[in-house]
């Protein structure tokens, strides 16, 4: 098994993982949430724990994640772990979000309400484990999609979608007429104006880093890739390279679907010296590959 195919399963086994604990661990604690009638340190508890961004941006975030479950299956079994752009801006939205809900637990609330207090109980999922396991998950693991700056822009989404409904349900209706109290402070302690000026960059900021971190790891992936084919055929050119890339992968493949790793060649076609262009490779790869499967066809008939 190639290097490439190595790391495709580790990611894919890693995402699986974290998608897995994220959705239980989101379920058990708004599942806590909902069935704690009162505490006497969090107002907002049974049904009105949907009023809290915590739960609601760990609730994107599971969606997101279960949506990668079954790219994750697929990928183990076709050694190929891809997952679409829209499937990763949803999961970006979610994982953004739960950033900030991590980030202002942290540094925000716990120094005034205790660590202790912030990090137990359904907090301790909703906080803590599953904002760090999709932040890892999303940074290091998913590594199959380079995002834009526009895509920065729809992960912040919602984030103001509920800024804008916050201010709205506290400061416009108020507690009085049917709207929300102020169980965050920020109305009480901040005027308007500053919580929307620090809430659009600081949002923005955090999917920035997280985008960027995403996309290294991305690059070093298929730098990795096309390395790795490089250093093999060292001694052929880049078709007789881009050849042997589709017997073997066609030797390890598993199903019916004909993959092209066109973005491991566009690095090879990016780092070669030769007038050669990047559909001439894929149309090689394609070619070999088909070749590879009527060999194995034959095969099959004289057995």
């Amino acid at each position: 098994m190639d290097k490439g195919v190595r790391i495709a399963r580790r990611n894919c086994m890693l995402t699986l993982a974290c998608a897995l604990i994220v959705l239980i661990c989101v379920c058990i604690g708004v599942t806590m949430n909902l069935t704690t009638l009162y505490d006497e340190n969090f107002d907002h508890m049974g049904l009105r724990t949907f009023c809290m961004f915590t739960v609601n941006s760990n609730i994107l975030c599971a969606i997101g994640m279960s949506l990668l479950i079954s790219y994750c299956v697929d990928g183990l079994r076709k050694h190929n772990f891809h997952v679409p752009k829209w499937a990763s801006v949803i999961v970006y939205a979610g994982v953004t979000s739960v950033a900030l809900t991590f980030l202002v637990s942290l540094f925000i609330l716990a120094p005034v309400k205790g660590f202790v207090l912030i990090f137990t109980g359904s907090r301790f999922f909703l906080h803590g484990l599953c904002p760090i396991l999709a932040i890892v998950s999303f940074c290091f693991f998913m590594s199959e999609q380079k995002l834009l700056f526009l895509s920065s822009l729809l992960a912040m989404i919602p984030v103001l979608i509920y800024s804008f409904l916050y201010i709205m349900m506290v400061a416009v209706i108020g507690e009085e007429r049917g709207g929300w109290n102020d169980f965050y402070g920020f109305i009480e302690r901040f005027p308007i104006w500053l919580l929307i000026v620090v809430i659009i960059p600081l949002t923005l900021l955090i999917a920035t880093v997280l985008r960027v971190v995403h996309n290294r790891s991305y690059d070093k992936r298929i730098k990795t890739e096309a390395e790795f084919f490089t250093k093999i055929f060292k001694d052929a050119d880049i078709h007789e390279t881009v050849s042997a890339m589709a017997w073997l992968q066609k030797s390890i493949a598993k199903g019916k679907d004909i993959i092209v790793p066109g973005r491991v060649i566009s690095v090879m076609v990016e780092n070669n010296e030769g007038n050669v262009s990047w559909e001439e490779c894929c149309q090689i790869y394609l070619k070999e590959y088909l070749a590879r499967s009527e060999a194995q066809d034959l095969k099959k008939l004289w057995i």
